[in-house]
């Protein structure tokens, strides 16, 4: 079996992320980008699926610029055989529905069986992708897995819903999208990273699938959030209830 990963260069979380003075968008320079977390969590269910010989193969693909090799090498120190760039030439942001539609061009020409993705990427929250991804390709979905097991062409994924946990079962193929609780990513090791190097690395562009890149939507403006304002000390409970009524809170 053949898992398609898809992975995206974000912001490092630990970056406080910096707005353009002029408000048109993130200022990304000199600024440490990463794996999206949930995308190294994906990476890592799939590489345990080819450990337990689950999987035969882990293919790894990034839509962005070509600094995007970067994190394509990422996922193969970590254990994903070889990887595809789809290089979009710009730094901005490609909408989800756009990386959908290349996705799916991708998935038919590589066939896998199972896509697993993270839920969604931490620079724009937006949490569509693989859900538009199945959606295009007529395929079972399980979003937000805490739990995958794949056996007798179907995957049974436990899901964290706002009651608690779901488990559902899917037949193959299908898309899967993974939670924080899945797993622990592992480091990868220096003879691993070294390794990456000569791994193939496949470039192609977002015209080699015929998907147009121009945005549908447009940013008006991007703000920091505002700033906490200072607290108010009180000397008795009942200055504290006076302040709380003042303000409408009780």
């Amino acid at each position: 079996m053949k898992i398609l990963v898809p992975v995206k260069r974000v912001i490092d979380y630990n970056v406080k992320v910096r707005v353009k003075p002029d408000g048109s968008g993130v200022d990304l320079a000199n600024v440490k980008m990463s794996m999206n977390p949930f995308d190294e969590i994906s990476v890592e269910a799939a590489i345990r699926l080819k450990e337990a010989g689950t999987a035969t193969e882990v293919v790894v693909v990034s839509i962005g610029e070509k600094k995007a090799q970067e994190t394509l090498r990422t996922a193969l120190a970590m254990g994903a055989d070889r990887a595809i760039l789809v290089n979009t030439d710009t730094s901005d942001d490609i909408e989800p529905l756009t990386v959908a539609k290349i996705l799916a061009k991708v998935v038919a020409e590589e066939a896998p069986e199972l896509v697993i993705a993270g839920k969604q990427a931490i620079d724009n929250d937006m949490n569509a992708t693989g859900q538009m991804l199945a959606a295009l390709l007529g395929w079972g979905q399980a979003s937000f897995a805490s739990e995958v097991e794949i056996a007798d062409g179907t995957a049974t994924v436990t899901r964290e819903v706002d009651g608690g946990l779901q488990t559902i079962a899917v037949k193959l193929p299908a898309v899967v999208t993974t939670d924080l609780r899945l797993n622990e990513p592992r480091y990868a090791s220096l003879p691993n990273i070294m390794k990456a190097k000569k791994k193939p690395l496949e470039e192609k562009t977002a015209a080699d699938y015929g998907v147009d890149l121009a945005p549908r939507l447009k940013v008006i403006a991007t703000e920091e959030p505002a700033g906490r304002a200072a607290g108010i000390l009180v000397g008795s409970v009942d200055e504290l209830v006076g302040k709380l009524k003042e303000q409408g809170l009780v």
